[in-house]
């Protein structure tokens, strides 16, 4: 009878290796699920960009020809060059035009900013053929942006905005910014509002103004919301292709091409399945590659903060 505590609390470690264990079978159906819809299909992916198919019949397996090809492919080259011209529409000036205006909410009191932050971040709920049909008429030579250069004076400049090839990619990527700018500047305000007064106020005391609050406090306290917010306008950037596809469908010509949208040329209107295949392949690298970089560069700026 003396022996048997002791034995209990032998048996307790096995115990809670037991119960440990038990909630990984809790992420085993979310796992199959991800697996099934995620990681599969990007198998088969990989699969395909081996062989050259045109999606129907027997498929010639070619290796790596596929990629190889792509290399001296200046269609596709060019595309991944829309792709970051686009990065600095969708990411960078949203960013930049986020950090001012929330920078200027958090410090002044606005009346209405519930209204305000909901009014910003209306773009992102809005379905996106509405927004390309909307900027469309927008852009059009009788659109109301040529309407207002018009009433302005300066009626030599309208065009078709979306049919110039100098400017059909910067009048897209416009788009693209309203549509992140609202995201990107409701991310910072929540990470300003956890700012405490506090350092605002010791920092007054100090005699810092506007400018030094934000590059002293604002700024290093919102470091995890920019990485975030870069992190997800990029991947919005690299892989945008409704967009393009509604407004341009590439064009004129190919200056608006995309490498998203180029999966979608390839494999449907070229029938070349295993190149479209490999350029999916690609972009995905890409997308991961570009998120791992500043994801890393947004934690090693944390850590040394």
């Amino acid at each position: 009878m003396a022996d048997e505590p002791k034995k209990r609390v032998r048996e307790r470690p096995s115990a809670v290796v037991r119960h440990g264990a038990a909630p990984y079978l809790y992420l085993l159906p979310a796992f199959l699920v991800y697996a099934g819809f995620m990681l599969y299909p990007l198998v088969r992916a990989g699969q395909f960009s081996l062989y050259e198919w045109p999606g129907f019949g027997p498929a010639t397996f070619v290796g790596f020809t596929n990629y190889v090809d792509l290399m001296g492919d200046e269609r596709f080259l060019a595309s991944i060059g829309h792709a970051l011209v686009l990065i600095l529409f969708y990411s960078i000036l949203p960013l930049m035009i986020g950090l001012v205006l929330a920078a200027v909410l958090r410090r002044g009191s606005v009346r209405g900013l519930s209204f305000f932050r909901v009014a910003i971040f209306l773009p992102q709920v809005i379905a996106l053929v509405v927004v390309a049909v909307a900027w469309q008429q927008i852009y059009s030579p009788s659109g109301q942006l040529n309407d207002l250069l018009e009433v302005i004076g300066l009626g030599e400049l309208t065009r078709g905005w979306l049919g110039d090839p100098a400017l059909a990619l910067p009048a897209v990527g416009v788009i693209g910014f309203w549509l992140e700018t609202g995201l990107v500047m409701l991310l910072l305000l929540a990470g300003m509002g956890r700012i405490s007064d506090q350092l605002y106020e010791a920092a007054r005391l100090d005699g810092a103004g506007p400018v030094r609050e934000f590059f002293a406090i604002t700024l290093p306290s919102v470091k995890a919301e920019i990485t975030t917010a870069l992190v997800l306008t990029i991947i919005a950037a690299l892989k945008t292709f409704d967009l393009i596809y509604l407004t341009t469908s590439g064009g004129p010509g190919t200056v608006t091409t995309v490498p998203s949208y180029e999966v979608y040329n390839r494999a449907f209107n070229l029938k070349d399945v295993g190149s479209a295949s490999a350029v999916a392949i690609v972009l995905t690298i890409m997308v991961f590659g570009i998120n791992v970089a500043v994801s890393r560069i947004g934690e090693e700026k944390g850590v040394r903060r």
